[in-house]
């Protein structure tokens, strides 16, 4: 059966843009400033997620207005400025990821209809803002990638949270996906390997050993069916085998403790003091849960804990970096972004 066109118009059909696919890289947060008002502003978002705190009831809210918010924000602000780009008034977490976001952009650029954004889970740019954006360029499929290599509900879960609350608002929702952890991925193990060999080459001293510190959480959480110390000690156990390193060379931890609970041990700071005291002289301290240096790495880690080190008798302290943006690391996202796309692109 035909069909009459009117004459002067055509019979073609009209053109349909193709699909448009976000890709967003989630990272944990960061204050908007060095000062004590923006860190109590991050805090509170922080510390009032049921997933980091699990517990909010009214006594949690007591202390968390009460002392925390008074006491703390002043204190981890002067953390801050200790590692602050200031150059671009950021933290190098916010630095990192947006560099690792244009690099990963760089990289897919063959992929036309792909649109690589970044936001954090905490403070900004934050996840309902920048998925909106991707809505107002006509992504109607969206990748969400938490740069956690490890899974646990207080990170990669309250990613998955914040997101489905956006598009809970959404009348015209994108197709969703979220990429999975990757702690015992191939090419994430063989980047902490060739990242380690290479920072290690450099140094002007050879470690007697390797501490791999992770992440603390709460022990509590893990019984309750938390994977994440499972997935620490795959990583963990992966990496000394292609490092060709026993457990007595590498070591793993967990640091950031917080409150009166017992945490996942053996503890970094305490570790690395034993150490010390043991007459270890020569220590390096690499951080293979962080997919971006953050105060947990270049503070706590690089200039806390060196200072532990070496007041307890230790000579020589290195911080290795994290991936970041490396050649190494972004060959890590864009291998688990491309895995992830497949079928869409």
């Amino acid at each position: 059966m035909s069909v009459a066109v009117p004459l002067g118009e055509s019979s073609a059909a009209p053109a349909v843009p193709p699909d448009r696919i976000g890709v967003l890289l989630v990272n944990l947060g960061t204050p908007d400033a060095c000062d004590a008002g923006s860190v109590r502003v991050y805090l509170r978002e922080f510390l009032s997620d049921r997933r980091v705190i699990e517990d909010q009831g009214l006594v949690w809210k007591a202390i968390l207005n009460g002392i925390i918010l008074r006491v703390r924000p002043a204190r981890k602000a002067l953390d801050y400025r200790k590692i602050w780009n200031v150059e671009r008034n950021e933290s190098p977490l916010k630095t990192i990821t947006r560099s690792q976001a244009e690099k990963l952009a760089a990289d897919i650029a063959d992929h036309e209809h792909v649109v690589v954004d970044w936001a954090m889970r905490y403070g900004n740019p934050s996840i309902r803002a920048r998925i909106d954006a991707l809505a107002a360029q006509g992504c109607n499929r969206l990748l969400v990638v938490p740069l956690y290599p490890q899974y646990s509900a207080a990170t990669s879960a309250t990613v998955c949270d914040e997101v489905f609350r956006v598009l809970a608002d959404m009348r015209a929702q994108p197709v969703l996906r979220v990429s999975p952890p990757y702690y015992d991925d191939p090419d994430y193990i063989e980047a902490l390997a060739v990242s380690i060999n290479a920072h290690l080459a450099a140094l002007p001293f050879q470690p007697e050993l390797i501490v791999a510190s992770f992440h603390g959480m709460p022990q509590k959480y893990v019984d309750a069916g938390d994977p994440y110390r499972e997935h620490c000690v795959a990583t963990t156990e992966a990496l000394r085998k292609r490092l060709g390193l026993d457990a007595s060379k590498l070591l793993l931890t967990f640091q950031s403790r917080f409150g009166n609970d017992e945490w996942l041990q053996p503890y970094t700071d305490k570790t690395i003091e034993e150490l010390a005291k043991k007459g270890v002289k020569r220590l390096a301290v690499v951080t293979p849960g962080f997919a971006a240096d953050c105060l947990e790495t270049l503070e706590e880690i690089a200039q806390e804990n060196a200072e532990i080190f070496r007041h307890h008798g230790g000579e020589h302290f290195s911080a290795i970096p994290c991936l970041n943006d490396s050649d190494a690391g972004m060959d890590v996202i864009r291998q688990l972004v491309l895995r992830e796309l497949q079928g869409w692109i």
